[in-house]
């Protein structure tokens, strides 16, 4: 029950922003945040990897998809792609592309 996605081209505080409101909620209420979020670049991309969790535990194992809900997501740093702009009398300023990597882990909630 365990997804993960490399470097994706949105920075890790973009992310991270995004990844703070869907963590520790149900998957279908995690899904309805996300749908209706305002960074849509960055909330498709989780939406992607949270289906793809859901579809891994309903594959591998044999679990009630609508008791799950996201137990862990982590954001870190991945790879920086380094650029380079030219300036005034010859010199360059350095420019970092910061990417992102996710894993996202899926547990099924207790019967209450």
């Amino acid at each position: 029950m365990k997804a993960k996605v490399t470097s994706i081209r949105i920075t890790p505080r973009k992310v991270g922003a995004i990844a703070d409101l869907v963590r520790g909620k149900d998957i279908n209420q995690a899904l309805t945040v996300l749908k209706f979020s305002p960074a849509k670049r960055t909330a498709g991309v989780l939406s992607t990897l949270l289906k793809s969790a859901v579809a891994n535990a309903a594959q591998k194992q044999t679990v009630d998809v609508d008791k799950l809900y996201v137990q862990t997501l982590l954001v870190g740093a991945g790879p920086i792609l380094k650029r380079f702009r030219p300036r005034a009398k010859g010199s360059a300023s350095p420019i970092m592309k910061r990417t992102s990597q996710v894993t996202v882990m899926l547990a099924e909630r207790a019967a209450k």
